[in-house]
């Protein structure tokens, strides 16, 4: 099997503080790979390593069989990398920043010109080709960055953290583009410590903690891990201090959380923990608005897994 990415021990200490203690991973060609974790866990430590923005302490990577220590410019022709915050001209038009990536990139004048063109009716920025980018907004911006990274049509694609701070518009538009790169056959690197666009976008996921690979698997297996954290969500027509207080003493119930204006509570029994709350309910009057039964979500696999546990 052909590997987009590996990475090989990679390790980064900064003076005397460990940012990536000796992660060992692959992503597959043709996927969607998550990297997750909280800020501050060695997400973005690990993409500059991985595309060589920043030597490692110890340890190496390699993009599709190219070691990127030993041969760093042949590596960068296969990938593109879209950093956390856009690094677009703002005195420069959309056009203009894109021509001159694909300047850097040596792609043939010609070329660019006509995939420059494609790549900004993809993102819906044709129409405003001319206009400076420091007229843009934060998701048009964000879209802008995308195609530069795009523009030598790279057969990888590394997005450190694609929608952060995005209204959710432009979120869902930068979404549907990722879908859509990766089914026509760009591999893709996702840095996030957004759980649930990990949960919709990715095949796999890697959950790193404070620098360490702590799992890694698709979302669906990585739920399945934690079964026993199962919950009930419900809404009353009226929620005080002292609900709260009488859920938490039913036996099968391990965990209240109060979201929103209803409350969840988590069961390794949901029947069992049915059956009481039904009966708190009748016995105190109240009424029950809404009411569902929840596996595991890949937030409670992360939560485990990081020590934060559930509630």
């Amino acid at each position: 099997m052909e590997y987009a990415v590996e990475s090989l021990g990679l390790t980064k200490y900064y003076g005397r503080i460990l940012a990536v203690d000796h992660i060992y991973f692959k992503v597959r060609n043709g996927e969607i790979f998550g990297f997750l974790g909280p800020n501050g866990a060695g997400k973005t430590t690990t993409i500059r390593m991985l595309t060589g923005l920043t030597r490692p302490t110890e340890g190496t990577a390699r993009i599709f069989g190219c070691d990127i220590l030993k041969k760093v410019i042949r590596a960068r022709r296969f990938f593109g990398v879209v950093p956390e915050f856009s690094n677009v001209y703002d005195y420069l038009s959309a056009w203009d920043n894109l021509m001159f990536m694909g300047e850097l990139y040596r792609v043939p004048k010609d070329e660019r010109r006509v995939y420059g063109r494609e790549l900004l009716e993809l993102f819906g920025l044709y129409e405003r080709r001319h206009e400076k980018v420091r007229t843009f907004s934060k998701g048009m911006r964000r879209r802008l960055t995308i195609a530069m990274a795009l523009i030598h049509r790279p057969r990888l694609l590394f997005l450190d953290e694609p929608t952060s701070g995005l209204d959710v518009r432009s979120t869902i538009v930068i979404r549907n583009i990722i879908r859509r790169l990766n089914r026509e056959g760009v591999t893709v690197f996702l840095t996030t410590h957004n759980i649930e666009e990990a949960n919709v976008l990715c095949d796999r996921v890697a959950i790193i903690y404070r620098g360490r690979i702590v799992a890694i698997d698709s979302p669906e297996r990585l739920k399945s891990t934690i079964e026993s954290v199962q919950s009930i969500v419900v809404a009353f027509d009226k929620l005080s201090p002292r609900v709260l207080d009488d859920l938490r003493s039913i036996p099968v119930v391990h965990t209240v959380r109060k979201e929103g204006d209803k409350v969840r509570l988590y069961t390794s029994s949901p029947p069992d923990a049915l059956e009481e709350l039904f009966d708190y309910v009748r016995r105190n009057g109240l009424k029950i608005i809404s009411i569902n039964t929840l596996g595991p979500s890949l937030e409670d696999v992360f939560l485990k897994l990081t020590g934060g546990g559930v509630g």
